[in-house]
């Protein structure tokens, strides 16, 4: 692969995502809005939950917003590179626009998934990233460069792993055309994400950790800022599912595409 090619074409798509969208800034910014107030709920609901308890498990007020801050961060920088690319897919192949993407000289994948970038979604990442700044004051927290480090690194796992999970599911539309539903309800998941995991047992807990990793996900890194991490496990945990998942994820892709027929068959 041309790495250098691909960052050109990467830039490209950039450049059109911006174009698109100051074509339409008051959706932009109304967006924006929404995605603020929805954080803002998140944040009353841990308010809400401490004015009847001290703590959730180990979890203390402001370690909880800390999560909280982590749980929305990834959120938004996946949102901001892969949501919308992931929810299109349905109807490219819908559309047979996938046939126009299949005879390009690329990487189908790779131009399936970052067409679009959501520039929005960054605005509401740094938001998430200013209240996480803000717990980690109240916590008195000073994390070391190998915390900030280490959390940031987390955090890839994280959105890569929410990546291939979704991209999966978007690419059974090889087989149904319209798999939206499927694709929004995963991401509907991620609101379990802003929860500490102790507040969890059984069997919930292990298909969220382990299946569908949305708390492990936003747990791990938020650990790790918090200074609660107390052994490697699930750190080690989450690094082995991101290539797990990746391997699952781009063997179900190739066999999708082999499935596909073009909309004008």
């Amino acid at each position: 692969m041309n790495i250098k090619r691909y960052l050109n074409i990467y830039s490209a798509l950039w450049k059109n995502s911006v174009a698109r969208e100051m074509s339409f800034k008051g959706n932009f910014i109304l967006w924006i809005v929404v995605e603020l107030l929805w954080f803002g709920l998140q944040l009353c609901f841990v308010s809400v939950v401490f004015s009847q308890t001290k703590t959730v498990g180990t979890w203390t007020q402001w370690q909880m917003v800390l999560l909280v801050g982590a749980s929305n961060f990834i959120q938004q920088v996946y949102q901001a590179f892969f949501l919308v690319n992931c929810t299109n897919l349905s109807e490219l192949i819908r559309t047979g626009k996938m046939d126009f993407l299949l005879l390009l000289p690329v990487n189908t994948r790779f131009i399936v998934s970052l067409r679009q970038v959501d520039l929005g979604a960054f605005v509401n990442a740094l938001f998430a990233v200013a209240v996480m700044v803000y717990a980690a004051g109240q916590l008195h927290l000073r994390p070391t460069l190998t915390q900030l480090t280490g959390f940031s690194a987390l955090c890839v796992v994280g959105i890569l792993i929410h990546y291939s999970l979704m991209f999966m599911l978007a690419a059974i539309s090889f087989w149904t055309v319209r798999a939206q539903g499927i694709v929004w309800g995963y991401y509907n998941l991620f609101n379990i994400a802003r929860m500490p995991d102790e507040a969890f047992r059984g069997a919930f807990k292990a298909v969220f950790t382990f299946a569908l990793p949305v708390l492990l996900v936003s747990n791990v890194p938020a650990r790790v800022l918090a200074d609660k991490v107390t052994s490697l496990e699930g750190v080690m945990v989450l690094l082995g599912l991101g290539v797990v998942w990746a391997i699952i994820s781009e063997w179900f892709w190739q066999v999708s595409v082999s499935r596909y027929t073009s909309a004008s068959s």
